[in-house]
C-alpha cells in the first residue's frame, strides 16, 4: 500500500506540475505539446489507480484517455494551428508572473479546502482528489487568462483531466468509463465549437477557401 500511495500521489503530483506548465507557456507549439504530456501523464495515472484498485474497467478509461487526450485532440489542434498559420505568441491576460502566483494560490486553497473536509476517506483517494482540485482551479484560471482559442481549449482540457483525475481516484465509480467517454465527445464538440466561432468572428466566414487571402495579414 505505502508503494501504490507513493506512485499514485506522484503521478497526481505530475498532472498539477504539467498544469503549471500550461500556465507558463507563452507559445502555441509548446502549450500543444504540454496539454499532449498532460494527456500522457493522466491516462498513467488512472492506469496505476485501475492497479491498485484491482478495477479492470479503469484500465479501459486509461486507454481512452490515451487515445483521446494525448494523441487525438493534440493532434487535431497541431493540425488547426498549422492550417491557420498562427504560430505566435498566447496572450496572456496580468502577465505571467502573477498568473503561476495566482496558480500556486489556487493549490494551497484546494489542498486547504480538500484535506480536512476527506480526513476520513481513503489516504489515496484523499490525497488525488485534493491535487485533482487544484488541476481543475487551474485549468479555470488557464480559460479566464488566456485571450487565445487554443490556450482556452487547453485550459478546459486541463479542467476535464482533472476531473477524470478526482473520478479515478474515488474508489466505486463503474460509471467513469461512460463519464470519460462522454466528457471527451463532449470535448470534441467544444473544441470544433470555439474554433469557427473564433474564425467567424475574425474573418467573418468559416470557409478555409476565403480565409487564403488573410494569408500573411499581421495582427
Amino acid at each position: 500500500m505505502g508503494l501504490g500511495f507513493d506512485i499514485a500521489h506522484m503521478l497526481a503530483g505530475l498532472m498539477v506540475l504539467a498544469s503549471f506548465l500550461l500556465l507558463y507557456q507563452d507559445r502555441l507549439p509548446a502549450l500543444i505539446n504540454v496539454l499532449r504530456l498532460h494527456g500522457f501523464i493522466l491516462a498513467l495515472a488512472v492506469a496505476w489507480q485501475a492497479y491498485i484498485q484491482s478495477a479492470p474497467h479503469l484500465y479501459i478509461a486509461a486507454v481512452i484517455a490515451l487515445a483521446v487526450k494525448a494523441l487525438v485532440i493534440p493532434g487535431a489542434l497541431d493540425r488547426i494551428v498549422d492550417r491557420l498559420g498562427i504560430h505566435r505568441e498566447v496572450e496572456t491576460v496580468g502577465g505571467i508572473g502573477p498568473t503561476m502566483l495566482a496558480g500556486m494560490a489556487l493549490v494551497a486553497l484546494s489542498l486547504r479546502v480538500m484535506l480536512p473536509i476527506t480526513a476520513h476517506a481513503d489516504p489515496v483517494s484523499r490525497q488525488d482528489i485534493a491535487l485533482a482540485l487544484s488541476v481543475v482551479l487551474i485549468g479555470l484560471l488557464i480559460m479566464v487568462t488566456r485571450r487565445n482559442a487554443v490556450g482556452q481549449v487547453a485550459g478546459f482540457l486541463s479542467l476535464e483531466n482533472g476531473i477524470d483525475l478526482a473520478a479515478a481516484g474515488a474508489r466505486g465509480m463503474p460509471l467513469v468509463v461512460e463519464l470519460s467517454v462522454a466528457f471527451s465527445v463532449l470535448i470534441a464538440f467544444i473544441v470544433i465549437g470555439i474554433f469557427l466561432f473564433r474564425i467567424r468572428e475574425r474573418f467573418d466566414t468559416v470557409d478555409l477557401a476565403a480565409l487564403e487571402s488573410f494569408r500573411g495579414e499581421r495582427q
